[in-house]
């Protein structure tokens, strides 16, 4: 017998009397094309007052509409006891605060270790049947906040506040030098290297992106910025703040140019590469408004203990 997660619905208003049935779950309940065409199918994906219905027919004012998702699992993904950081969950979401090294999802020669290995095994130790969904993605290096979505539905309205602008991301960096303007705005089109293809670099040929960026301390060889992203291209962060001189402390792809100060400088960024390890970015705010509710959702993770390490070393030279 197939099973379903908990309905969503909603009761026609007067409003709405006479609407297609097809025209309330697209307009009130924001059931994507592409999402319908494949829950009309189910036997109790869309009902209507507790009957299935073709969703061409006429409401009134009083009628409940409700959908259902079939229950799914991530078949592909090796359940293991990987320890990880959760800061919200509920029957749509779980919030959790990547540690830097993890892998988000299993790729190729990463098939085990990975966040998803260990949400997979969480869940199943729970006894919830739920599919990994990441909503958006971090590097393995990069901390921070991670929202990962329990059915299609959760994961079709967040992504869709995502290409709206609707969903607050900032970020934390450490990054060499202090800027010159405690605040900004990074406007440089990003598109592959052509001579290193992994790589990004801004140029005029390549996709508009933007990034915001504020100075929150300077401590002379390096400084603690608060970024924004207007846009969502490959390494973003990195390849803007080299551009204008100031890359992540530890950043290996995106180094920090040896032509920018004197020796003695450049020995100390070396320094600073190597005390953390790693590229000095953390994700450490996310908002949305919640599917299910409508409630406006606003999740914080403070700066991990490397970067906190690496920040006092700056301030304090421990």
């Amino acid at each position: 017998m197939t099973a379903y997660y908990k309905p969503i619905t909603y009761k026609v208003t007067e409003q709405e009397d006479g609407w297609l049935l097809k025209t309330v779950l697209q307009r009130r309940l924001g059931v994507s094309r592409k999402l319908l065409s494949r829950i009309k199918l189910t036997e109790r994906g869309v009902m209507l007052n507790g009957e299935r219905v073709f969703i061409s027919v006429p409401v009134k004012p009083g009628d409940m509409v409700s959908i259902s998702l079939e229950q799914e699992t991530s078949e592909d993904i090796l359940p293991e006891p990987i320890p990880f950081d959760i800061v919200y969950e509920d029957e749509a979401l779980l919030i959790v605060n990547k540690a830097p090294g993890i892998i988000v999802h299993p790729t190729h020669g990463h098939y085990t270790g990975t966040l998803a290995n260990g949400v997979v095994h969480y869940w199943r130790e729970k006894g919830e049947a739920v599919r990994f969904r990441p909503v958006h993605r971090l590097d393995q290096e990069t901390s921070g906040i991670i929202a990962i979505a329990k059915n299609a539905y959760i994961h079709q309205h967040i992504s869709e506040q995502l290409i709206a602008g609707q969903v607050t991301k900032k970020y934390a960096a450490l990054v060499h030098g202090c800027p010159a303007s405690p605040d900004g705005l990074i406007d440089g089109p990003i598109d592959r290297d052509p001579l290193e293809p992994h790589r990004r670099i801004v140029t005029p040929s390549g996709y508009p992106a933007l990034t915001y960026y504020k100075v929150s301390a300077c401590y002379g060889l390096g400084a603690l910025v608060e970024l924004r992203l207007g846009t969502g291209r490959t390494h973003q962060i990195r390849v803007h703040m080299t551009s204008i001189g100031h890359s992540l402390i530890g950043d290996k792809l995106y180094t920090w140019s040896t032509a920018q100060g004197t020796e003695g400088q450049n020995m100390s960024a070396s320094v600073l590469d190597a005390a953390i390890g790693r590229q000095a970015l953390h994700a450490a705010e996310l908002g949305f408004r919640h599917p299910l509710t409508g409630e406006d959702l606003l999740f914080r993770a403070p700066l991990p203990p490397d970067m906190e390490t690496l920040r006092r070393k700056l301030e304090y030279g421990e």
